[in-house]
């Protein structure tokens, strides 16, 4: 999705406040009109980054009842209620989104990721490519259609959409983040997973802070036996986000590999 802030990896888009404006020219709107609906908009993204996302939702709420042609108020409330845990819901509002804006890339990447937490795998994944028919150079799209590919198994093919990203943007961290964790599923399998380690120690030397990847190596460590240095991590991630000592969470929300799921699962037990 296309975030304005950050929730846990990759699963809930955002139009950015800026795709509200192409909308908004084509209704033909007052002078005063326009200045209620930036005054929506403004309410509504404050809750957002507050973590309101009920108050969120009434604001787009208001919004689609004054101007339901709005494609960015319907996808923007399908965010609100994906962030409350509701993706068949907001699946409906994101429908409606594409059917208003058939050409814009956001509503398909939004709808792909409600797609995705609801494991409709081949859905989201036709989503994204329409994201990526309409804008090639989209990394979220390749990021998220990698997520998908993962749901699938398809790890090789999940590697390459996450090295697409990062081709496609060197900054873009939670790609990198999601690659080195798939390499890890495939060097479980074949025995090797220095390269994955050593993937995600790069990571943490430019982002010390990325929980998702300090606990994957936290597993990785304890797998590899050594004890010491995982301990180490885990300290540092149970500080910044203490859900990853929730097995189900990390299974079934975040949806990690299931050879690094059972790593952890092992360092918890065992801890």
């Amino acid at each position: 999705m296309r975030s304005i802030f950050a929730i846990f990896l990759t699963l809930f888009l955002f139009f950015h406040p800026a795709a509200i404006a192409p909308v908004q020219a084509q209704l033909n709107i007052t002078e005063a009109e326009s200045n209620q609906l930036d005054d929506l908009v403004k309410k509504a993204f404050a809750a957002t980054d507050a973590g309101e996302f009920p108050k969120a939702e009434w604001y787009w709420t208001d919004l689609i009842k004054l101007y339901p042609n709005n494609a960015a108020g319907w996808s923007n409330r399908g965010n609100s209620k994906m962030s409350q845990n509701r993706p068949q819901e907001a699946l409906e509002d994101y429908n409606k989104s594409v059917e208003l804006a058939p050409d814009f890339p956001d509503p398909y990447l939004n709808r792909g990721a409600a797609l995705e937490s609801l494991g409709k795998w081949e859905e989201a994944i036709a989503d994204y490519d329409r994201v990526l028919k309409i804008d090639p150079q989209d990394a979220a799209a390749y990021n998220n259609r990698g997520n998908a590919k993962a749901g699938l198994g398809k790890w090789q093919e999940a590697i390459a959409d996450y090295q697409k990203a990062m081709q496609v943007n060197s900054r873009f961290s939670t790609a990198f983040g999601n690659n080195a964790i798939a390499l890890y599923e495939v060097g479980a399998q074949t025995g090797d997973t220095d390269t994955a380690i050593k993937a995600m120690k790069t990571i943490l030397r430019k982002y010390p802070n990325f929980t998702d990847v300090r606990a994957a190596l936290t597993a990785a460590l304890w797998a590899d036996k050594k004890q010491g240095e995982a301990e180490s991590n885990w300290v540092s991630v149970e500080n910044l986000d203490p859900r990853y000592r929730d097995i189900n969470w990390v299974k079934n929300i975040r949806r990690w590999p299931p050879s690094l799921v059972d790593a952890l699962e092992k360092f918890l037990t065992l801890k």
